[in-house]
């Protein structure tokens, strides 16, 4: 049986809300901020609606703490900030992660640093979401590059915090973020493969909220809400299974820490979405994410008229890196053009990748940072110029 499904013209940032209440999104605490603010305002009316919670917060680190607590008691929470809102997260990201909370981050990126180009968009958060927190840890970051991605990713970037009781950030930007277009979306949520966290099957007497020996996905420790009878122990440090704060231990530092990043590691394939065209034998590829994504591919599609052998790969899922498959889709290529609206940041990933694979592709930059569009035919100038 098909699902049924309706047509909705949508702004990028509207497409997200409806997502998030798609995936069961049941609480948002936010703070206006350019370009983000209209998740909040989408959700500000739509989660009445579905007896959800919405909380306007005096700033973006008491966002996340909310989103934290509400979370810790059943809650599908999200946030959604961009610029130096997301900086203000970064420190409840840390507590997230060092303590297993599920949670949504939508950071509609714009110039920077500090105030930047508040109405004008950019790229320039890839590493921040990768490395924004101090410490070692892995992230999840997904970066949509259409109104109907920032709807069903919204859904994914869910479904994954459930599943591996993470923070997972939608890294959208101000141009995918205000753009509108049409979207097909179900009527119901038949049509959606929605995950929700795994409820403890061990009673309230043997239950160790961070113990993940046997666990049904791969290092994620079974959840129990706050309220529901079951002992909870947790803060900022390092912990034991019970959450008990080991300070002086290097060996339960190591233990949870290791448990922390291996459990997207040792999953990355379920983790992982890319886009990969026209890249066998290629002689040269491009790779973009996000908005710069759509006109990479418009000029390769130009390049490939006019004879030249060239393929287009795109990182939908930008944290955890796609290294075997950014490896694989270069397996013919000597060269590989990055352009992105910052100074080079996912160029600087590429390198690393393929430096650690021993490949002698040479990566081209093309960057642009004053927050305007890069267009097809500035990407075809490139193609032809290192071709």
């Amino acid at each position: 049986m098909s699902t049924k499904m309706k047509v909705c013209l949508l702004q990028g940032n509207e497409a997200c809300a409806e997502g998030a209440i798609a995936a069961g999104c049941n609480f948002f605490a936010g703070y206006p901020i350019t370009p983000a603010t209209e998740i909040a305002e989408a959700l500000s009316k739509r989660l009445p609606q579905t007896k959800g919670m919405f909380l306007q917060m005096e700033d973006e680190l008491a966002c996340m703490g909310a989103v934290c607590g509400a979370s810790l008691t059943g809650a599908k929470a999200m946030t959604a900030t961009s610029g130096p809102g997301f900086t203000l997260l970064q420190e409840n990201i840390g507590f997230a992660i060092i303590n297993d909370i599920p949670c949504v981050i939508a950071d509609v990126q714009r110039g920077g640093p500090s105030t930047g180009l508040p109405t004008l968009s950019a790229q320039g958060d890839v590493m921040q979401a990768r490395w924004g927190t101090h410490g070692d840890h892995q992230m999840i970051a997904l970066a949509p590059s259409s109104v109907s991605e920032c709807y069903y990713l919204t859904v994914e970037a869910f479904n994954y915090a459930e599943k591996y009781r993470t923070p997972v950030i939608l890294l959208s930007d101000a141009i995918i973020g205000h753009m509108r277009e049409r979207i097909d979306i179900p009527e119901t949520n038949e049509g959606l493969n929605i995950f929700n966290r795994i409820q403890p099957a061990k009673g309230r007497k043997d239950y160790r909220p961070y113990d993940a020996e046997g666990a049904a996905v791969w290092g994620v420790p079974e959840q129990a809400n706050i309220g529901t009878g079951y002992r909870n122990y947790m803060s900022g440090c390092c912990h034991d299974e019970t959450g008990s704060p080991k300070m002086g231990s290097h060996t339960v530092a190591r233990q949870l820490v290791g448990r922390l990043c291996d459990k997207i590691t040792h999953n990355r394939d379920d983790i992982v979405r890319y886009e990969n065209k026209y890249a066998q034998n290629a002689k040269l590829v491009v790779l973009a994410y996000g908005s710069v994504a759509r006109p990479a591919e418009a000029a390769v599609k130009e390049a490939l008229a006019q004879g030249m052998q060239v393929g287009f790969f795109r990182p939908i899922t930008l944290w955890p890196s796609p290294d075997k498959e950014i490896i694989q889709a270069l397996n013919s290529a000597d060269t590989v053009i990055v352009p992105e609206m910052n100074y080079g940041q996912y160029a600087g990933e590429v390198e690393r990748i393929l430096g650690a694979a021993g490949k002698s592709v040479k990566v081209v930059k093309l960057d642009e940072l004053g927050s305007e569009m890069i267009l097809p035919n500035t990407i075809l100038s490139k193609i032809k110029e290192v071709y």
